[in-house]
């Protein structure tokens, strides 16, 4: 199974059949308490990824689930798609990723609205992580209140859910994965792999086997060991950074790619994000750092709209640079904000931060054949001379 490739070569990731079929099976019934009988599964996610291989194919066979598989955009023939397929076919369990949650919230929740969702029984969240915003937006506007919502982090390589909460167990706080399944055992270690108290940031880990881990890369085990068991001895280093709150609970905040050193001050990609998208305009955030002669690395920021807003809009870039700034702090001020109509995605909905990148440091682009739609990736790079940005 070859992981999507947002930064760097994609990894042939090798599974084995027993112990993936037995954590796909039994995470799908504990997480989304599968009643096979009753329930009408839907993971909308694309079926030639992990999430579509273990949670439309795997998981509710295995449990002898109905499972819904759509082959589509959640736009055509009309936005309210996914909505027609939630009612005609009494959907119970809708599992899909933030960032399709965050482009329903662009178009505005009179499209849900006009829908019968009583048949929502549940809700899940994949591929990252999940601003409280869109979460809230999710539980009020698609699950009318009534439905938990259980935000999942799992990865290609561990085959499985992974950190998760537990419907009628957990209390559930909005953009927290909250703690790991009963069995897998997962911590926050600092650089010396040191465990970080309550309340701090680190390097995400786990630190002991689990039944659908990754064997290898296929056709190069020296990468395998490499890419994931070099970082932290005896501990698997997933490539994520996460952060624990005064209880315990578990933040995830993305890639540690994707954290910025800026004046001596590292900033996460996904704090930044989660901040824009609070600002009533905005439904959509992707941030990157980019080199800056004087910080190290600036923050450079793409946003849509809600609604059909004005892409030119330079006052709107200021107000939210301002935003930032007064909900993180000034030290997280964007240098440039630039206004999108669409951001580079992958088809399992993974926004390509990488050749973001590539953009706001000029860069010649990188690959571009998972993006959904290349083109977009043009019209971000026609704009960006325009933009406003820091003096």
């Amino acid at each position: 199974m070859y992981t999507s490739g947002t930064t760097a070569k994609p990894k042939g990731i090798l599974h084995t059949t027993g112990g993936y079929l037995t954590q796909v099976a039994w995470t799908h019934w504990e997480v989304f308490d599968i009643k096979p009988a009753q329930d009408v599964f839907w993971t909308a996610a694309d079926i030639g990824w992990v999430t579509g291989h273990s949670y439309i194919v795997y998981g509710p066979l295995a449990n002898g689930a109905t499972s819904v598989m759509y082959e589509g955009t959640p736009d055509t023939p009309s936005r309210g798609r996914w909505w027609e397929i939630v009612s005609k076919y009494k959907v119970s369990i809708l599992y899909c990723a933030p960032t399709v949650i965050r482009m329903f919230m662009k178009w505005g929740e009179d499209i849900p609205a006009k829908y019968d969702l009583s048949t929502l029984r549940l809700l899940g969240s994949v591929g990252e992580p999940i601003n409280p915003e869109a979460y809230m937006w999710y539980r009020q506007n698609i699950g009318r209140d009534r439905c938990p919502v259980v935000d999942t982090w799992w990865q290609t390589e561990t085959g499985a859910l992974m950190i998760s909460p537990l419907p009628g167990v957990t209390s559930g706080k909005p953009g927290a994965a909250m703690q790991a399944l009963p069995g897998i055992v997962v911590d926050v270690v600092d650089d010396n792999g040191q465990t970080v108290p309550d309340g701090g940031g680190g390097f995400l880990v786990i630190k002991e086997p689990w039944p659908s881990m990754l064997r290898t890369i296929w056709g190069d085990d020296e990468r395998y060991i490499k890419t994931y068991w070099s970082r932290f001895d005896g501990m698997y280093f997933a490539g994520d950074g996460a952060k624990k709150d005064a209880d315990g609970d578990l933040w995830l905040l993305g890639r540690v790619d994707d954290v910025m050193l800026v004046s001596g001050h590292n900033i996460s990609t996904t704090e930044v994000e989660s901040a824009l998208v609070s600002h009533p305009r905005v439904a959509e955030a992707a941030v990157v750092g980019a080199n800056d002669p004087v910080t190290g690395q600036a923050i450079v920021a793409f946003a849509i709209l809600r609604g059909e807003g004005d892409q030119e809009d330079h006052d709107l870039a200021t107000e939210l640079r301002n935003h930032v700034a007064q909900v993180l702090g000034p030290i997280a001020r964007p240098r440039q904000i630039l206004v999108v109509a669409e951001l580079p995605k992958t088809r399992s909905g993974k926004i390509m931060r990488r050749l973001l990148r590539d953009v706001a440091e000029n860069r010649s682009l990188g690959d571009v054949t998972t993006l959904t739609d290349s083109a977009v990736m043009e019209l971000i790079k026609e704009q960006l001379p325009t933009a406003k940005s820091d003096d």
